[in-house]
């Protein structure tokens, strides 16, 4: 076939459902034929021995988000979207967070501007809404969504962030209306902030107790709350960074009983554990993220979770401090308790070659359910699909080229991102992305940049169809 831009000869394709032998030929950043013998092109990539994938979607990120006074995120929309790349994802779908007392629109527009000519991958917003009012319950919301804006997040902890049952409510009654996705962050702040005062007049404030005063009931708790919720209204609703069994078989319960409830997990949940926390010093601040990495059993349960398809999507939820700064992870009030210490963890870089060392290497899934959880899914969920998340004629070329059998130590100076340090250091991996394609383009080859920044472009989408 003439006139093709790429040809990915000699790879093996897998998909969310199928795997198979052919070559990808692309057309103006879109896949134009899959088949042998597809002639000339401009630009010809030997796959061979290699797996050519659906670029990673990461539909769990923030970039450039505020996080309170004196604190700054470590990475913003160029460093964030490149760090993605080198970590074979095309597609992240970060925050635009509403502040108290702000428009939600404002938020938006503030976000564009901060994004825009600065992605490196293709970026699409979810909402925050944290100031429910009726101007933008009635006007913003419904307008937002109708633009394309067709997932929002609400919390229930959190200081300036969490609401009440009866603001979620009213929420998830304009998501039923219509037809956006609520994602849940779901741990009980009262209780949170009752443990806290407890374990701080007891003189113990190390990063460590961060995990102590967020045990498993209270996410349980509200992960039961935030579905019976959703129960009530009759809106889909989508549990984000489930850490421990007892939240999963909440999940688990709602979906046998045939109620619209997703659930996502994340590496930190699959590979960390509390005592990441008990670092000397202030080194456990480097793994302080809500909720907490658990234990063994809970990682088990994860896994589990994973493998019958309790959860669908796997995120990083990728939340970047620095550490060695006075605006991050050692700002002046976070060395007196561990409430201070900015919540997240980098991890867009090294969500996909995690689940695929712990999980596709070490047999625990194959290799389609891996695209499944890291692309397809993503795409169908929100509102993308089959435009991302699939290797198909008419799809974006988004295509990240792995080799499987290729081991990397990770060291935070291959992630490229604009945080100082990795929760992973040190950690081996089997398989890792070799080449990462947006819309056809070469963004990262071999472990060299090659891609312009601006080449990313922002995705209007449509409503979920999972």
């Amino acid at each position: 076939m003439s006139g093709l831009d790429v040809i990915i000869r000699g790879g093996t394709v897998a998909t969310a459902s199928d795997t198979f032998q052919c070559d990808v030929g692309i057309r103006g950043g879109r896949v134009a034929v899959l088949g042998h013998e597809l002639g000339p092109a401009g630009n010809v990539i030997d796959a061979t021995g290699k797996l050519v994938l659906p670029g990673g979607i990461d539909s769990h990120v923030h970039f450039s988000q505020p996080s309170g006074p004196d604190i700054v995120m470590a990475d913003d929309f160029e460093s964030g979207t490149r760090s993605a790349a080198f970590g074979g994802n095309t597609t992240v779908l970060p925050f635009c967070l509403q502040e108290k007392g702000s428009s939600l629109r404002e938020a938006v527009n503030r976000y564009h501007k901060l994004a825009d000519g600065n992605c490196y991958v293709d970026v699409s917003f979810h909402l925050i809404i944290s100031d429910p009012t009726e101007q933008v319950l009635g006007q913003e919301l419904p307008a937002l969504i109708e633009d394309g804006y067709t997932s929002f997040k609400v919390f229930m902890t959190y200081e300036d962030l969490a609401l009440s049952d009866r603001e979620i409510l009213e929420v998830m009654s304009v998501a039923r209306e219509t037809g956006a996705l609520v994602m849940v962050h779901a741990e009980n702040y009262d209780a949170i902030r009752f443990l806290t005062d407890r374990l701080e007049r007891a003189s113990k404030t190390a990063p460590y107790y961060h995990a102590v005063s967020r045990p498993v009931v209270v996410e349980r708790e509200a992960t039961h709350r935030a579905i019976s919720l959703a129960e009530l209204v009759d809106v889909p609703v989508m549990i984000v960074h489930v850490s421990n069994r007892e939240s999963m078989e909440e999940i688990r319960r709602a979906q046998q009983k045939g109620l619209k409830v997703y659930g996502e997990t994340c590496p930190q949940y699959l590979v960390l554990t509390a005592d990441d926390l008990q670092g000397l010093n202030m080194e456990g601040a480097k793994y302080v993220c809500s909720p907490p990495p658990r234990d063994a059993a809970s990682q088990a349960a994860c896994w589990e979770g994973i493998q019958t398809g309790v959860f669908s999507v796997f995120s990083s939820d990728h939340c970047p401090f620095r550490y060695d700064d006075p605006q991050g992870k050692l700002a002046p009030k976070g060395r007196t308790s561990f409430r201070w210490v900015p919540n997240g963890i980098p991890g867009v870089a090294t969500r996909l070659p995690i689940l695929f060392s712990e999980g596709v290497a070490k047999g625990r899934i194959d290799i389609n359910r891996f695209v499944a959880l890291t692309s397809t899914n993503h795409a169908k969920t929100y509102g993308l699909y089959p435009r991302k998340g699939t290797i198909a004629v008419g799809a974006d070329a988004d295509i990240a080229i792995w080799d499987p059998d290729k081991r990397v130590v990770i060291t935070h100076d291959l992630l490229r991102d604009g945080s100082d340090y990795t929760p992973y250091e040190g950690r081996e991996v089997t398989g890792w992305p070799i080449i990462t394609m947006v819309r056809g383009q070469v963004v990262v080859s071999h472990g060299e940049l090659l891609g312009t920044r601006g080449h990313g472009s922002y995705l209007s989408r449509n409503k979920s169809s999972m």
